[in-house]
């Protein structure tokens, strides 16, 4: 008798002691539900909105905000307001990531720009704000331009044309060196010495990385390894 009535109170403590583990373990897991859930929130909807209005309701969900450099046109967005983002409206995301938006310039414009004697960079931005197309891009080399300079255009600036080719100078890039390799290097530094040796050199944006001093170099193009020649373009995205 003396034998079962221990065995009894032995299965009453091992119960009670399951249930407490039990419980336990439904507490933790449903605390850290509720700590990452604190951490996400609702991507708002931008659209329509100011780059400073924009930068007031993400900053007010812990959420930074990038805009895209290229400007597309939209028939219904005014000039300077948001007309595309990523993420889309509704969607989860956690806390200190990037919203980036596009802006429009309006209603879409097919007067051509002058475009001869600008970068070829700086004239595919400039078509691509004023909502028209590149049509094609020929090639000649020559020290009588600068390097990925617009030599001409066709059709001429204040044509109506909502296609526009251009011809660029590459320039003689009779040398090449090959990319190094800059991820983690500090970038003003590194912009500095490829500006001296004759490289077009480029931050393209700032990343917050946690764990990363400001200014290191988190991406790069062209990657490693790859060949360049003077005067090529160089962009390096750093940490913030």
């Amino acid at each position: 008798m003396a034998l079962r009535t221990r065995v009894w109170s032995a299965g009453k403590i091992f119960v009670l002691a399951s249930a407490l583990v039990t419980t336990y373990l439904l507490f933790a897991a449903a605390a850290m539900r509720l700590a990452l859930t604190s951490r996400e929130v609702q991507v708002p909807d931008l659209t329509n909105r100011t780059t400073n209005e924009a930068t007031a309701v993400v900053a007010s969900l812990g959420l930074t905000l990038k805009v895209d450099e290229v400007r597309r046109p939209h028939p219904k967005i005014d000039a300077g307001r948001v007309l595309a983002q990523e993420p889309a409206p509704g969607s989860i995301a956690r806390k200190q990531r990037s919203v980036k938006i596009w802006l429009s310039v309006g209603q879409r414009s097919a007067t051509v720009p002058l475009l001869t004697g600008e970068t070829e960079r700086t004239a595919q931005l400039r078509l691509a704000q004023d909502g028209l197309a590149l049509a094609a891009v020929s090639e000649i080399r020559s020290q009588d331009y600068a390097s990925d300079a617009v030599v001409s255009q066709e059709p001429p600036a204040k044509t109506a044309s909502p296609n526009v080719a251009l011809l660029v100078n590459r320039g003689d890039r009779g040398a090449s060196y090959v990319m190094p390799d800059l991820i983690g290097v500090n970038g003003d530094r590194a912009a500095e010495i490829l500006r001296r040796r004759g490289f077009r050199v480029a931050a393209v944006g700032s990343t917050p990385y946690p764990g990363v001093a400001a200014g290191i170099v988190l991406r790069q193009s062209p990657q490693a390894g790859f060949q360049i020649g003077p005067g090529e373009p160089i962009s390096l995205e750093v940490s913030r």
